[in-house]
């Protein structure tokens, strides 16, 4: 159709299996579930789950066990962990995870990986992890693709990891572009409210790649949040929980489950002036409206990034309205059922 993006970019997804109000973190995950079956229907390249832990909003904490259940009630969609945070995690038991996953589910699973460690002092504890267990990461991530290589000095042999082929992707927050580049390794970086930022992130990547047997290129993922809908309002209301949510969690500490729009607008009167800049900035920049628009935008932002994939990462509470944007940015980009 008319506005068909590059087809050589693709399109995919990360849940996050945001909690509702008035619905159990059991439904997030069943609602994670059902909408890969949906993304895979639409023919989208791949679905990705997230790992947070301690998190009111969040149900997603063992993205592998979840990844599993994805993968099982799908067919042919690409499933992955956006991502697994190395630092929380002994790496020759990621690879073990990594492995089985591979074994069950063949040429259908990526290891996306993060250095974060928790959202609070609480949670870091609870893991037994230090905030500057984040620095070794680069270290972390050698040692974990060392296993599947064969090639640990301790002599152990990770099975069934070892000589299996797992793609692996850096979340590149902070240093993880340079990370990312040093190591060989595709790279995913956001968001879509700071393209300057993430453009200068994508170039130094780029600059600094050393090819590996990972991959003998740069390859750049952008992530970021993107709602269709049929008019520009609708699109809108679909960001207003996350936003609320994101201003609620930056002025109170922890990240609640997401509020209805409608209960958002009733809210919205009474946010002091921090929660309300918190909450515009959250609804700015973001890639939302009419198909025609969104179509614009994205390759507006594909053309200023070279970006050879985009993972959607939007969350809301009307899932038939998350479902419904995911069903016209398929038909935007040009996907086809599968």
């Amino acid at each position: 159709m008319a506005h068909q993006q590059d087809h050589r970019t693709r399109f995919s997804v990360l849940d996050r299996s945001r909690t509702r109000e008035g619905h159990g973190a059991p439904e997030a995950l069943r609602d994670t579930v059902r909408l890969a079956r949906e993304l895979e229907g639409l023919g989208y390249h791949r679905i990705w789950v997230s790992e947070h832990h301690g998190v009111p909003g969040v149900a997603g904490s063992a993205p592998t066990v979840l990844a599993a259940a994805v993968a099982a009630a799908t067919r042919s969609i690409r499933v992955g962990t956006g991502g697994v945070m190395l630092p929380n995690h002994q790496p020759l038991v990621v690879a073990e995870q990594f492995g089985v996953l591979e074994s069950l589910f063949p040429g259908r699973i990526d290891m996306g990986l993060g250095r974060s460690v928790g959202f609070t002092d609480g949670v870091r504890r609870a893991l037994g992890r230090d905030k500057d267990v984040a620095d070794d990461f680069a270290a972390q991530l050698d040692e974990l693709l060392g296993w599947f290589r064969g090639t640990s000095p301790t002599g152990v042999r990770a099975r069934p990891a070892e000589g299996l082929s797992v793609p692996p992707f850096v979340l590149a927050m902070g240093e993880g572009a340079t990370i990312a580049a040093r190591a060989g390794l595709p790279m995913v970086i956001g968001d879509l409210r700071n393209r300057e930022k993430m453009r200068r992130g994508i170039d130094h990547y780029r600059e600094t790649f050393r090819p590996s047997v990972w991959a003998s290129e740069p390859y750049v993922v952008i992530s970021g949040t993107v709602a269709v809908a049929g008019t520009p309002q609708e699109a809108r209301r679909l960001l207003l929980p996350e936003a609320w949510s994101m201003a609620y969690s930056r002025t109170h500490g922890t990240f609640p489950p997401l509020p209805s729009a409608e209960r958002v607008e009733s809210l919205a009167p009474a946010m002091t002036e921090k929660e309300r800049g918190f909450y515009e900035a959250g609804l700015s920049g973001q890639i939302a409206g009419t198909e025609e628009q969104v179509a614009h935008e994205l390759a507006t932002v594909i053309k200023e990034t070279s970006a050879d994939e985009v993972l959607v990462t939007t969350s809301t509470y009307d899932r038939e309205g998350l479902v419904d944007s995911f069903r016209r940015l398929a038909r935007v980009v040009g996907l086809g059922p599968v």
